[in-house]
């Protein structure tokens, strides 16, 4: 790991993940968890003042940060819901089949890099009628941003951890077979290229093999 993914990019994201814009997305998706949950990418714990522990048993977060987890865990200390971490991927989420009943991610499929991988995984771990919970930037609808999207996210990505400016949201995840239960959009304050926000509730469509009741 370079000292600029190990010192520098884990508070810029902690930074810029925590400004007040950010933080009001964060508090319309979260108190929506229920039962056991797994936040994917948990960064420093930025979600957890916002989980209702009346409605929330565990959160497991998941991150491959070794420096946010550590701040994740000082959060945890803090924090109103029982936090399990472990230090892991989207891609491969160190979590059993069909045992959670919550998956959250919140600026966090932009710098995945297998999404369609991560999105299985996700499937994975979601028990019956469970729900994927997600707050991410991308691509906007408006040609003239998408075009300095299209433009910027070759260096932003070697500057931001990975970080994808033109991720379509909500196609690819239901081509992943997820179903869009409800979703808002709109820009926060600031540059436009990164602050188109998507954030809603997205169910797994039955697969193929299975019965639709």
């Amino acid at each position: 790991m370079s000292p600029w993914d190990r010192f520098v990019l884990p508070r810029l994201v902690n930074w810029a993940c925590g400004v007040r814009s950010v933080d009001r997305q964060r508090a319309k998706v979260i108190p929506r968890a229920r039962g056991r949950v797994l936040e994917i990418g948990i960064g420093s714990g930025l979600n957890f003042p916002h989980y209702d522990p009346e409605a929330v048993t565990e959160v497991v977060g998941v991150d491959p940060s070794a420096p946010l987890l550590e701040d994740a865990r000082r959060a945890a200390g803090s924090a109103l819901v029982p936090v399990t971490l472990e230090e892991g991927t989207a891609e491969a989420l160190p979590v059993a089949d069909a045992s959670v009943d919550t998956v959250v991610t919140t600026y966090t499929l932009c710098s995945v890099p297998d999404v369609d991988r991560a999105l299985s995984e996700v499937r994975r771990v979601l028990c019956a009628g469970g729900a994927l919970l997600f707050c991410e930037h991308g691509l906007a609808p408006d040609e003239q941003v998408r075009r300095w999207q299209r433009r910027l996210t070759p260096v932003w990505k070697r500057i931001g951890g990975g970080c994808n400016l033109d991720l379509p949201v909500p196609g690819l995840l239901e081509a992943a077979g997820f179903h869009v239960d409800d979703l808002e959009t709109m820009y926060l304050p600031g540059l436009r290229f990164m602050n188109f926000n998507y954030w809603g509730l997205a169910t797994a469509s039955p697969s193929a093999d299975q019965p639709r009741e």
